[in-house]
């Protein structure tokens, strides 16, 4: 009885496929630099999105510092009440991080002239 895998037309069959492959991607590979722009429009681009975001950005930034200020106040109160001594540490742990927040917002905008 003969082989089937090793046949011919199998192998000629194999190697066609094997050259479509080869030719697909090497066709896939030699297209892509068509789709490339030129990079400083698009740096420029991707500098204009930043900007545009960059306000909602700084909002959510005072945002979430609120939002832990409010948090912040409340677990001191609770420290507080509680008569545990390490409450000044907590308090001006939980205010140095909402001031560090609302100052990273402010230089960043400084920094990137927006």
């Amino acid at each position: 009885m003969k082989n089937q895998f090793n046949s011919p037309l199998r192998k000629l069959f194999a190697k066609f496929l094997l050259m479509a492959y080869i030719f697909c991607w090497y066709q896939l590979w030699y297209a892509l630099p068509l789709f490339a722009q030129d990079g400083d429009a698009g740096i420029q681009e991707a500098t204009n999105k930043v900007k545009g975001y960059f306000d909602s950005g700084c909002d959510l930034m005072y945002a979430i510092g609120a939002v832990m200020g409010i948090i912040g106040a409340v677990k001191v109160f609770n420290k507080w009440n509680a008569g545990e001594p390490d409450t000044s540490k907590v308090a001006s742990a939980w205010f140095g991080s909402c001031v560090f927040l609302v100052i990273v917002a402010t230089v960043l905008k400084s920094f990137f002239g927006i």
